[in-house]
């Protein structure tokens, strides 16, 4: 099942995508899903971003195989940097080094703690496509990455939670301005998603809409203002963004 967040009339709410259209949910995260009967042609709703995460939290360290040999980490982005399809990646004008970054996103859907390690996949309600852009010059002089990390619409995540994928092998191509810039697999990730849970039930605390941003097993790709990124999960989908300058002055106000 494919879950969205969606804007119609002028109301926000959720929906599956059945049928070439959109059945309105009551709760996506409700143990039962249930619809409230309300069906809504696809032309008269937008896709926002997915989930309204409390905590967006992103692994370190997780782009290949070598990093096996490296302790796991994780670093946490503001929640308030999501934004869904088609919204504007604001660059600000401060002379950083902007780049995309492709990966796949996990979905919480009910309360991790005091469930066992084993069973943790279990609180996972699907999966999304994330881009985590990042400033790379920022990463450099803050060794705790909030700068480069937390900066105002630095995490696209959409068009949609799939219940159903099978996360283990999936294709994640990045694209600026149409033409190919990464593409790679979740396969090459240095840990799967079940171990990611495991390391990161043990450090804090996760709950239905949370969002895990996997690691990106790809290069990245630079970013300019006047530019369009997308990047898109085989058999999940894309997410495509312009991406806008966004001057000092106006970032301070």
């Amino acid at each position: 099942m494919r879950l969205c967040r969606i804007a119609d009339a002028g109301r926000i709410g959720y929906a599956s995508w059945e049928d070439g259209g959109f059945a309105e949910l009551a709760d996506p995260f409700a143990p039962v899903l249930r619809r409230t009967g309300t069906r809504i042609p696809a032309g008269a709703a937008r896709l926002l971003a997915p989930v309204e995460p409390r905590t967006v939290v992103g692994m370190a360290h997780n782009t290949g195989a070598a990093d096996r040999e490296r302790p796991p980490a994780a670093f946490l982005k503001a929640a308030r940097t999501v934004v869904g399809p088609g919204d504007a990646v604001r660059l600000a004008d401060d002379g950083g080094t902007p780049v995309a970054e492709g990966e796949l996103a996990l979905v919480i859907g009910r309360e991790t703690s005091g469930v066992r390690a084993s069973q943790l996949l279990s609180c996972v309600l699907g999966v999304t496509v994330a881009n985590d852009v990042t400033d790379r010059r920022a990463q450099r002089d803050d060794p705790l990455w909030t700068s480069a990390k937390s900066r105002h619409t630095f995490t696209p995540v959409g068009p949609w939670i799939d219940t159903d994928l099978e996360a283990a092998d999936l294709e994640i191509t990045v694209a600026v301005n149409g033409a190919e810039a990464s593409r790679a697999s979740t396969a090459g990730l240095a840990r799967d998603p079940g171990e990611i849970l495991a390391y990161l039930a043990a450090l804090m605390p996760l709950g239905p809409g949370d969002v895990i941003l996997t690691g990106a097993p790809g290069a990245d790709a630079a970013l300019r203002p006047g530019d369009s990124v997308t990047v898109r999960i085989e058999g999940l989908g894309e997410i495509g963004n312009p991406v806008q300058a966004w001057p000092r002055q106006e970032a301070a106000a």
